[in-house]
C-alpha cells in the first residue's frame, strides 16, 4: 500500500498529493475525485525483481452529484510459484523431488473512496476506507482494516494544496496461522526449530503534505511542478529525522505540450546513507515518465530508478487510463 499506482504519479516521485484530480485519487488524495466530470477506470502493471514480484492495480472513479464522488480500487502485489523444499529431504535423509511444491504470496488492499466538497470555496475532503487480505499459501492469512482522510485546496491563481494522512485508525492486521502447516516448516531442520510469529500487525499514520501550481504559457505548452513532504511518526534514516518524527521531501514535474503529450520528471526517497566508512551520504531515488492522452484515453511510462541512485532495483511501470465521457 506504499508503493505508489499510476506510472504518472510515478513519473513525479508520487509528488502528486495536491493536485491529483483522477481516478487515481482514490489512492493518492480521495479528495481528487471531485475533479472528475464523468466515470473513469484505470489499469496499472508493474514487476519487480526482474520479474520475480508483480504489482497490479486497477481502479474505478464517478461523480455522484455535483458536490460528492465515489470510488473503488483493488491493489494486488504477489510472488507466485514459490518452490517449497521445505519436504525435499525425507526422514531417513533421501531426496525426493516429488515432495516438491509451489504456493504463492500475495497481498491485496481493495479501497472504498467518498469525497465531498466543503462550503468553503476550492475546499474539498474526501475519506477512504481500506480492507487489507494477506496470504501466504496454505501456512498463513491476514485480514486487515483502516482509514484515510484527505483535503485539497485550489486558489484564484492556481496554487493548490493537498493533505493526506494515511492510516489514521493506525490500519491493524490479525493473522491467522496454521500451525499444522508451520510445523512442516519448523521441524524440516532439526535443532532450529522456529517460533510461532506474532499475530497481529500494525501499520503507524503517515502524513502527507503537498503544493503545486500549474503555469500555462505560449497557449500550447503548460508546467506543472509539485513538492510533497512524507512524515512518518519514526526516527529513521531520512534525511530530516528526530524522535518524533521523520520527514522526506519528494519534487516533481510535469511539461505538457497541447494537453496531448507529457514529459515527467521527479527526485525522491532521500536517505541519509551509511557508507562503509561509517559515514552518511545522502542518497535519492529519480524519476522519469512520459504520457500521451487522446480522446479520453491516456497511457502513461514510468522508469523508476536512473541510474541506479537507490538500493532497489529498476522498475519500468505501465499504466492506462480511460474517461467514460469518450462513449458519449
Amino acid at each position: 500500500m506504499n508503493i505508489g499506482v499510476d506510472a504518472a504519479a510515478l513519473g513525479m516521485s508520487n509528488a502528486v498529493t495536491s493536485h491529483s484530480a483522477d481516478v487515481n485519487s482514490g489512492y493518492w488524495n480521495p479528495a481528487g475525485l471531485l475533479k472528475l466530470e464523468d466515470s473513469q477506470a484505470s489499469l496499472m502493471h508493474s514487476s519487480y525483481f526482474a520479474n520475480i514480484a508483480n504489482y497490479d492495480y486497477a481502479a474505478f472513479a464517478m461523480p455522484i452529484d455535483d458536490r460528492s464522488a465515489v470510488g473503488f480500487s483493488l491493489i494486488r502485489f504477489a510472488v507466485d510459484d514459490i518452490l517449497n523444499t521445505t519436504q525435499l529431504i525425507d526422514a531417513q535423509g533421501n531426496i525426493n523431488y516429488d515432495r516438491i511444491s509451489l504456493f504463492s504470496t500475495a497481498d491485496y488492499g481493495l479501497t472504498f473512496s467518498y469525497a465531498r466538497h466543503m462550503p468553503v470555496q476550492g475546499l474539498n475532503y474526501g475519506v477512504n476506507a481500506k480492507v487489507i487480505r494477506r496470504i501466504i499459501g496454505d501456512f498463513a492469512t491476514s485480514w486487515g482494516f483502516g482509514l484515510d482522510f484527505g483535503m485539497q485546496f485550489e486558489t484564484n491563481n492556481n496554487w493548490k494544496f493537498g493533505v493526506m494522512a494515511r492510516d489514521i485508525t493506525t490500519t491493524f492486521n490479525a493473522w491467522a496461522i496454521d500451525e499444522e502447516e508451520f510445523k512442516t516448516i519448523s521441524d524440516a531442520i532439526p535443532g532450529q526449530n522456529q517460533e510461532l510469529p506474532e499475530t497481529t500487525e500494525i501499520t503507524i499514520p503517515k502524513l502527507q503534505v503537498g503544493v503545486s501550481k500549474k503555469v500555462n504559457f505560449n497557449y500550447d505548452y503548460s508546467l506543472l511542478t509539485s513538492v510533497n513532504l512524507n512524515v512518518r511518526f519514526e526516527e529513521n534514516n531520512d534525511i530530516i529525522s528526530t524522535e518524533v518524527a521523520s520527514i522526506n521531501p519528494a519534487l516533481g514535474f510535469e511539461f505538457g505540450y497541447i494537453d496531448m503529450v507529457y514529459l515527467r520528471g521527479g527526485m525522491g526517497n532521500f536517505q541519509n546513507e551509511l557508507q562503509i566508512d561509517n559515514s552518511e551520504q545522502v542518497s535519492f531515488q529519480p524519476t522519469f515518465g512520459v504520457g500521451f492522452q487522446y480522446k479520453g484515453i491516456q497511457v502513461d511510462y514510468a522508469f523508476t530508478d536512473i541510474g541506479d541512485q537507490s538500493v532497489a532495483l529498476y522498475s519500468n511501470v505501465f499504466s492506462l487510463k480511460l474517461d467514460f465521457s469518450i462513449f458519449r
